[in-house]
């Protein structure tokens, strides 16, 4: 396992590489250019000075998380084949860099989706949260109003100015989408880009939804068990896998997230873990928790020991964290709460890798 820690870029994230690098064990810095516009070529000067910037600290930069998939392909438009034919040529460059994993998503219109960005908890920290209902009742373009207004200029990944400006357009867009047209959109995705992957030796690690059920009326597809073998199935190379977020497959209590682990880590295809904690407050309602198991309703140890019992030796970072200690930033970014949750899951690792080898010599 090599921990990774999100790191935003020089002039878009307050935390700075010499912060990142004093995280005991860190190893590698998963970032992106974010003032890249969704479907334009990533310019490979631009990537070789990222990593020239990353490398000057001791750190490697292996993941890259997201080279975000324009809408047109996700929608099957017949300008899709010109943005995926981009979208190789970024695969290219950043081969060329010495990327390993893309963390990418297919959620249609926007990411993940919160309700609160500073939820405050009894210990006055601050976390993300999120209500089902109010999802249900709200018109979605006034929900992008509030969510760039408790935003506070920060912008968050899936949820660009850009992006949430013409959000009730492209919603409107979706509306004839049928689920079976979707994933034959995904698999279209899939078929163009892999040969690519597998050339350039770059795993695609795709992103659960978040939350994994319909939002807005728009599909979600990679919500659990099922539609995780379905989506792997449409192409069985092993460079097409999957991120396990835990917090986004976590948010659905019927996903059994150290199965899932279990299942699909014996078979290579989990390339990036994001592990995070959240707490439940009905069956669909939550809020992101500290990282500690028993601040929240995810078990961590059986987490971690699946994926130490199947040999994961992919890229995993501790995910959103709470705002503690009077940081401000990035809703869900703080350097204090992942740091600590980075320290907290390498301390599982250790103890389950010494307690299991102590077994094997007794």
């Amino acid at each position: 396992m090599k921990m990774s820690f999100r790191w935003f870029g020089k002039g878009y994230d307050h935390i700075t590489l010499e912060q990142i690098r004093q995280i005991p064990g860190m190893e590698v810095v998963v970032t992106s250019l974010l003032d890249i516009p969704v479907g334009e070529v990533w310019p490979l000067e631009r990537l070789k000075a990222l990593r020239e910037e990353v490398e000057s600290y001791g750190l490697k930069l292996e993941v890259i998380e997201s080279v975000n998939v324009h809408e047109d392909i996700k929608l099957g438009l017949e300008t899709r084949d010109s943005y995926i034919e981009k979208y190789i040529k970024t695969m290219k460059n950043l081969s060329q860099i010495g990327v390993k994993v893309i963390c990418y998503n297919f959620m249609p219109a926007f990411d993940w989706l919160r309700t609160e960005l500073e939820y405050q908890l009894e210990d006055g920290s601050r976390t993300m949260a999120y209500r089902h209902d109010f999802v249900s009742k709200i018109d979605p373009e006034n929900f992008a109003e509030q969510f760039m207004e408790q935003s506070k200029d920060s912008e968050l990944p899936g949820w660009e100015p850009e992006r949430l400006k013409e959000i009730s357009r492209t919603i409107e867009r979706y509306k004839e989408m049928t689920e079976d047209k979707y994933w034959k959109n995904i698999k279209y995705f899939l078929d163009s880009i892999i040969p690519s992957a597998e050339e350039c030796d770059i795993k695609m690690a795709i992103h659960p939804d978040d939350p994994p059920w319909p939002v807005f009326g728009l599909p979600r597809v990679i919500t659990g068990r099922e539609n995780i073998r379905k989506f792997l199935d449409l192409n069985k190379s092993r460079y097409n896998g999957i991120t396990v977020c835990t917090g986004s497959l976590g948010a659905n209590r019927q996903n059994d997230i150290p199965a899932i682990i279990r299942e699909f880590g014996k078979e290579g295809r989990i390339h990036f873990a994001h592990i995070r904690n959240l707490k439940f407050t009905s069956d669909r309602d939550f809020y992101e928790s500290a990282h500690l198991s028993k601040c929240g309703s995810l078990d961590m140890f059986e987490i971690v020991k699946a994926f130490y019992d199947v040999g994961f030796d992919g890229y995993m970072r501790p995910d959103h964290g709470r705002m503690i200690w009077g940081e401000t930033g990035r809703p869900g970014y703080g350097l204090y709460d992942r740091a600590l949750g980075a320290v907290y899951l390498q301390g599982l690792w250790e103890a389950i890798d010494k307690m299991t080898n102590e077994y094997k010599l007794k």
